[in-house]
């Protein structure tokens, strides 16, 4: 090999030694066989059985929706990646899942273009600006949606017809957004009965207007379930967060018809199950991930009832993701064998 031909290959491998550094600590040594890519298909495939439905439900726009958002979520990643010389990660799954996050919370009739939009502020502003994967402080998905609902809000808040239960290009004629405003007689009205069996059906199921994904209570609680049983999320994150939900709902209407109903009703079972469980945005223990899904219960409490938007979930993630550091530090477990300051 030539001296031109080996310092090149030098040069490459401590380049290659440089971005697979190893961190070298004292023994207990934690192994398992879980990758990034591993969990994050894992996700996807616990995502795509509620994004089916709301194929089948929406129709072909929904799956246009879907597809757009996924692949412009890829392409802004790989071309950020070779514009900033790093090495291109897209086939870890994560751009997916923010791709199918993003479409799964907008309406499915959002013009298509709106989408690449949204996956433009997920990857590039909200995740590789911030120094890629990892690095991220907030929830790529919902920084999409947030940007777009406060750009395009008429686009945002508007639903199509279908199956007899949505009303045509009515401008957020959404089960949370009629019950807001119009009580229980018009959510009665919006649903052709007043029986709340009929309606906790269509809710449950997903037979009802909605965003393209959130609106199948039961694929997505599946989905979650999944993923607690391959431990990539702890129980009590989507438990507490929609106990929070319901129970207060249930207080402040004093009905336990509406508790059920504010809890299957929007995003709220998407978004505990599958973004205040984000494993970069959420507190890295227990107590604080718990704590984390309270204070998210409690702000998707205020905003439905006090604020102008009818649903919650997302800014109250977002305004959690911007605590989480803080609530790392003040629950920090103790270091084996450490000795709490002022003790003898």
């Amino acid at each position: 090999m030539s001296p031109e031909a080996k310092g090149q290959t030098n040069g490459k491998d401590a380049k290659d030694m440089q971005e697979f550094k190893l961190t070298v600590a004292s023994s207990p040594h934690v192994r398992c066989n879980e990758t990034i890519p591993k969990i994050m298909w894992n996700v996807v495939a616990a995502l795509v059985p509620a994004a089916a439905f709301g194929v089948y439900y929406f129709g072909v726009n929904a799956l246009v929706n879907i597809i757009v958002a996924i692949v412009s979520a890829v392409v802004f990643e790989f071309l950020w990646e070779k514009l900033m010389h790093k090495r291109v990660t897209i086939t870890d799954g994560s751009a997916v899942i923010t791709g199918l996050l993003l479409a799964m919370c907008c309406p499915p009739s959002l013009p298509w273009w709106m989408s690449i939009v949204g996956s433009f502020l997920a990857i590039v502003v909200c995740k590789q600006a911030m120094g890629g994967l990892g690095y991220n402080i907030f929830n790529p998905a919902h920084v999409g949606r947030a940007g777009l609902m406060v750009s395009w809000p008429i686009a945002m808040t508007t639903w199509t017809q279908l199956n007899g239960t949505v009303v045509d290009g009515v401008a957020g004629a959404t089960p949370l957004n009629v019950f807001k405003h119009g009580g229980t007689d018009a959510l009665f009205n919006l649903f052709g009965t007043n029986d709340w069996g009929t309606i906790y059906q269509s809710l449950f199921f997903g037979f009802r207007n909605g965003s393209l994904g959130e609106t199948s209570t039961v694929l997505l609680i599946l989905g979650g379930l999944w993923l607690i049983y391959k431990g990539y999320i702890n129980w009590q994150v989507p438990v507490i967060m929609i106990a929070t939900v319901g129970i207060l709902m249930g207080a402040i209407y004093g009905s336990a018809n509406v508790a059920l109903f504010e809890m299957m009703a929007g995003g709220l079972i998407i978004g505990a199950f599958f973004m205040a469980t984000d494993m970069v945005t959420a507190p890295i223990t227990l107590k604080g991930q718990m704590i984390f899904a309270l204070g998210c219960g409690l702000i998707t409490v205020l905003i439905r009832t006090l604020g102008g938007y009818p649903e919650g979930v997302c800014y109250s993630i977002l305004l959690m993701n911007t605590l989480t550091p803080l609530i790392d530090r003040l629950v920090k477990p103790t270091v084996f064998g450490a000795v709490k300051k002022g003790a003898k």
